[in-house]
């Protein structure tokens, strides 16, 4: 991957060709997406916007001619997180770009792809009543509207996941060439402000209260809190001087546990945000 980021930054010509191409190809959109946001970074927003110009045509034909929008809400999350973190320089406000756009992609979803929702809704609606009957009964009349929440907001959920990865690949990147070792740093000491943390909790809670799809509120507030635990955990593991197998049974645990561990991620990165828990403990050892 470091060669491909020398190869992209070689100028324009090669940008716009590894986006383009790479958009194009099924499954390889994400490479698409980072080099757009590895532009942005290293080169600006004008320059990295023509590049994006370039890979929004192929994404543009998935997502018309393909009914496939994948691509597309993948680079614009990209271009958005990255234009924000270079501007202002401030992870916390280009993850919460995200999620506002997330949200604004879940609204559109239904409005300009309503057949492709609606085959995910219906296929969703027979697997329930087929293997889980019992369930289906439960929802009743509800069932289908559940289905149709969760499908647009696992499917926006997603988009942002993705475009936050692979903003944070375009950041290792562009570290890569500037200031190596930087993006580990910065991961390492991500933390959200009080106000932030709040936030994040008002908009998790909130939305369901006012209405709005609870699991797409879980996504948009969930994500900065999620990413500032697992920061949190790095840079504790780091500061202590711990081994790489620490985070290496950190990440089996959370692929066992589930919601049990990200419920505590969400807990220790509110918590960490008013106390700073990474600022208290005391370097020891080699770094990670």
């Amino acid at each position: 991957m470091r060669a491909l980021a020398q190869f992209v930054m070689r100028g324009p010509l090669q940008a716009g060709g590894v986006a383009v191409v790479t958009t194009a190809i099924p499954l390889l959109f994400w490479v698409g997406a980072a080099v757009v946001g590895l532009v942005i970074l290293r080169l600006g927003m004008r320059q990295g916007l023509n590049i994006g110009l370039w890979a929004l045509l192929p994404a543009l034909g998935w997502s018309l001619l393909g009914q496939d929008p994948t691509a597309l809400a993948v680079l614009l999350q990209v271009m958005l997180v990255a234009s924000v973190l270079r501007t202002s320089r401030s992870w916390e406000r280009a993850l919460l770009s995200g999620s506002l756009l997330a949200i604004i992609i879940s609204w559109m979803l239904p409005m300009l792809y309503p057949e492709l929702i609606d085959s995910l809704v219906q296929t969703g609606v027979r697997f329930y009543e087929q293997y889980n009957a019992e369930m289906a009964k439960s929802f009743g009349d509800n069932l289908e509207l559940v289905i149709r929440q969760t499908m647009i907001a696992s499917m926006a959920g997603t988009y942002l996941l993705t475009g936050v990865g692979m903003t944070m690949l375009a950041r290792s990147w562009h570290a890569g060439f500037d200031n190596p070792g930087g993006f580990r740093r910065e991961f390492h000491s991500l933390r959200l402000s009080p106000a932030i943390a709040v936030g994040c909790v008002a908009i998790m809670v909130g939305g369901s209260v006012i209405g709005l799809n609870p699991m797409l509120m879980g996504w948009a507030g969930g994500l900065p809190l999620i990413l500032a635990g697992l920061g949190l955990v790095h840079g504790v593991v780091s500061r202590k001087g711990l081994s790489i197998h620490w985070l290496v049974l950190f990440y089996l645990a959370l692929v066992f546990l589930g919601p049990s561990l990200m419920i505590l991620l969400l807990v220790l990165a509110f918590v960490d945000s008013w106390l700073d828990i990474r600022g208290r403990i005391k370097p020891t050892g080699p770094a990670e």
